[in-house]
């Protein structure tokens, strides 16, 4: 952040000094696993093509990264936390006219700069991605393409690709063991289903008219997709690849996020500017917590302590406290702030 002209220099330098140690060395190696002091928080700002990294403890913004001149919507961390991966999507919405992009950007988490660019070759709408911890991949959808992309993030270059069989392949989530990918297919409204280690298409799950974003439980044994014409989420069993259930809520959903233990599921109502909390137990809402306007993506920390929810119409991050379901904190985040992501310091 832009220091005061009155700070005596000295004093600008010692707040430089002290914002590069909360970045690089606030979290050591072998600081403790749980809770949000093991990392940042990431935050793709798609309305100003920018990434912000915060310090959760205390939800200040410790930099803006320019990504360039179009927008990257998703974020994620590699495995040791020090680089965010940024898909550069483009000027528009998913099936609708606009730039297309088509590069990966990496970012070093503690000099706050992009430090490598992969070129896709050709527009194709890069938007979601996911790094699978087992393969050591990122995991790419390429939308024009009905593809995706795997990345080597050691050499930064394309080493495969997985045909989605469907158009508007936007968002994606791979299961915690590392061998399927789950794509959700906007327009068509469909799941495709990628076996990761044979690179192929598997199946495809019809779910309904629209949906967007997609999550997988904590034991692999359920995808979850919000139906976007109906007040309704649709819980996928992931041995048969086919809805087995369906969880009323009060508006249609958007983002989900399931708890790491298990137990509960949190669903972004964009309508409503509230996150609904779902019991997995029972699959019914037991509770909605008040968030700014227009929620939607939510990440969980890595100690189920704490969830952040983007709100992109206001700009802001809701945090809220798991153990109590309250509000604890609304950050001030980027125009149209988007895709979330946590990078855990190793």
């Amino acid at each position: 952040m832009p220091q005061s002209s009155h700070f005596r220099p000295h004093r600008a330098l010692f707040s430089f000094v002290l914002e590069l140690l909360l970045v690089g060395f606030a979290f050591p190696a072998n600081a403790k696993t749980t809770g949000p002091s093991t990392g940042v928080l990431l935050a793709a700002n798609q309305g100003e093509a920018s990434l912000s990294i915060f310090d959760p403890l205390t939800g200040r913004e410790l930099a803006r990264v320019l990504e360039g001149n179009i927008t990257g919507h998703e974020v994620a961390a590699s495995a040791d936390g020090k680089v965010a991966y940024v898909p550069i999507y483009g000027s528009s919405s998913v099936g609708e006219a606009g730039s297309d992009g088509q590069e990966l950007v990496a970012i070093d988490i503690a000099s706050r700069k992009i430090v490598n660019r992969l070129d896709f070759g050709h527009a194709v709408r890069p938007h979601s991605l996911a790094l699978n911890s087992h393969d050591g991949m990122l995991y790419v959808t390429t939308e024009l393409d009905h593809t995706v992309t795997i990345v080597d993030p050691e050499t930064f270059k394309i080493v495969g690709v997985i045909p989605t069989g469907q158009s508007e392949s936007h968002m994606l989530a791979l299961s915690h063991d590392g061998r399927f990918g789950y794509v959700s297919n906007v327009g068509p409204g469909t799941v495709s289903v990628l076996d990761l280690k044979a690179r192929k298409l598997i199946a495809i799950i019809p779910i309904s008219e629209k949906i967007e974003r997609i999550s997988v439980s904590a034991d692999d044994r359920t995808v979850f997709a919000a139906d976007q014409m109906k007040p309704r989420l649709a819980v996928i069993d992931t041995e048969t690849n086919s809805v087995k259930a369906w969880v009323p809520l009060s508006t249609p959903g958007y983002g989900t996020a399931p708890t790491h233990d298990g137990r509960w599921l949190l669903v972004a109502l964009l309508q409503a500017s509230q996150v609904a909390v779902v019991d997995l137990k029972t699959l019914q809402v037991v509770r909605t917590i008040e968030v700014p306007p227009r929620p939607i993506a939510i990440v969980v920390a890595p100690g189920d302590d704490a969830a952040y929810v983007s709100c992109g119409r206001s700009g802001k991050i809701a945090s809220i406290k798991l153990s109590d379901w309250t509000v604890q904190r609304v950050i001030d985040a980027g125009k149209h702030v988007d895709g979330l992501a946590w990078a855990t310091f190793r």
